[in-house]
């Protein structure tokens, strides 16, 4: 077996990890999370974490390691799961990476822009404009000094538009000059083999709307409540996970529990939608595509 790092790739809800788990027992590796939102430790049961007795039927990584306060990002993230890669690969050991958030999967493979990390100010700066001028004046404000980012992005995305503006007012040069020339690579392209579930979307819907009741039957009204006790900037990257929002609501007698349930589905049905149409329109190079769900396909079915 030549490939050492394998990816078990798609949407949200589907059931990568129980395969990942039967895979790592079959090849004798270890799993690396790739979720964005599983690597807090103050989210187990919003982010469907591993169970304390999967991680000792396998060895995992990445899971509940990173604090709520802190701002978290792909690069972070690459940084750490390059470290575990290179240690398996020295005894030989098979990584498993697992998870939905394809921009995480995609830098460690085709690289990370490498740019100055930019200061918690800025950022915070950066947000207080937006809502202060609005998404329109602040578009127009980027095309001053970097149109060419524009053309990449949606108009909608504020996200990418408060990154186009905060690169270019903390090192003075274009983000789409770092985009062309200055990229940071984790992996080589070689060794690795991507495996990308893409159930119906129908049914990828019903078993979010099982799991989000499911969630709430479990305990995540508690969990959401301890989390929102540590007052924590509403800016962070936890605090837009999904059913933070709209739980907090129901805590803050703002909807009924039936409300939040039928949003909390909604926002993540949404989130569906763009991770498939994430995959659609990536380069990444997919060994095996699966239209079933993780637990209706055999472990032998997988071609190294």
């Amino acid at each position: 077996m030549n490939y050492l790092t394998y990816f078990i790739v798609g949407p949200t809800a589907i059931g990568k990890s129980s395969l990942a788990i039967r895979l790592a027992a079959k090849i004798k590796g270890e799993i690396i999370n790739a979720d964005s939102m599983q690597v807090y430790n103050n989210l187990h049961i919003l982010t469907a974490r591993p169970s304390l007795k999967d991680h000792k039927i396998i060895k995992h990584h990445l899971y509940g390691y990173v604090e709520g306060s802190e701002r978290y990002n792909v690069a972070k993230w690459c940084n750490d799961v390059v470290k575990i890669i290179k240690k398996n690969n020295q005894t030989s050991t098979p990584s498993i990476v697992v998870g939905g958030t394809g921009m995480y999967i995609d830098k460690l493979i085709n690289g990370l822009i490498n740019i100055p990390s930019i200061p918690e100010s800025l950022k915070k700066k950066s947000e207080s404009l937006f809502v202060e001028i609005g998404k329109d004046n602040f578009y127009n404000q980027i095309k001053e000094f970097d149109v060419e980012a524009l053309k990449r992005i949606s108009k909608n995305d504020t996200s990418r538009l408060r990154r186009i503006w905060e690169v270019y007012k903390h090192t003075d040069i274009p983000f789409s000059y770092w985009i062309k020339n200055n990229n940071n690579f984790f992996l080589n392209k070689t060794d690795y083999k991507l495996y990308y579930f893409r159930p119906p979307k129908d049914k990828i819907y019903n078993q979010v709307n099982k799991r989000f009741v499911t969630m709430i039957d479990q305990g995540a009204i508690d969990e959401v409540r301890k989390l929102n006790e540590l007052k924590l900037d509403r800016s962070l990257p936890i605090m837009r996970a999904h059913g933070i929002p709209e739980i907090s609501n129901y805590l803050s007698n703002l909807c009924s529990i039936e409300e939040c349930i039928k949003k909390g589905q909604q926002v993540t049905r949404n989130y569906v939608k763009r991770q498939l149409t994430w995959w659609r329109s990536s380069t990444l190079h997919i060994h095996q595509t699966f239209d079933r769900f993780p637990n209706e396909i055999d472990e032998n079915m997988i071609n190294f």
